[in-house]
């Protein structure tokens, strides 16, 4: 029953539950920016080079029999996975850097001081007179 007890204790605490919410978010990140990669991004990048489709490159090391198939190295798969990645790390940078940039702007607000209330003023001259 300990072991149980502190699995519980563990699994309950803060930070963990922080953890798993971030997790399942970058999971869902993950998703969009594939799709980004995927969709939006290599398409265009193809045609400027010239219809080439990333992942079908490869290199014929050994040709196909009527038994085995032919042994490739597909570094076009690398090249697209390599690309994928690159894209995922600059928009994590710009996203990091937007969230960044965000919190020195509200850091550097300066703190609006507002003009006291008639309640307090009342107060603090009842105060006074009380001092005298």
């Amino acid at each position: 029953m300990k072991m149980l007890d502190e699995f519980k204790a563990f699994a309950l605490k803060g930070n963990v539950a922080d953890m798993a919410v971030g997790i399942i978010i970058g999971l869902a990140f993950g998703k969009i920016v594939a799709s980004i990669v995927g969709d939006i991004i290599m398409p265009p990048l193809g045609l400027l080079i010239g219809g080439v489709n990333f992942t079908d490159l490869n290199v014929i090391l050994k040709a196909a029999t009527e038994v085995n198939p032919a042994v490739t190295w597909n570094y076009g798969n690398f090249l697209q996975v390599t690309f994928d990645f690159l894209i995922v790390a600059f928009v994590v940078f710009m996203l990091v850097k937007a969230i960044n940039a965000a919190k020195k702007k509200e850091e550097a607000k300066p703190e609006v001081l507002s003009a006291p209330s008639k309640e307090e003023i009342l107060l603090t001259e009842i105060r006074d007179l009380l001092k005298k």
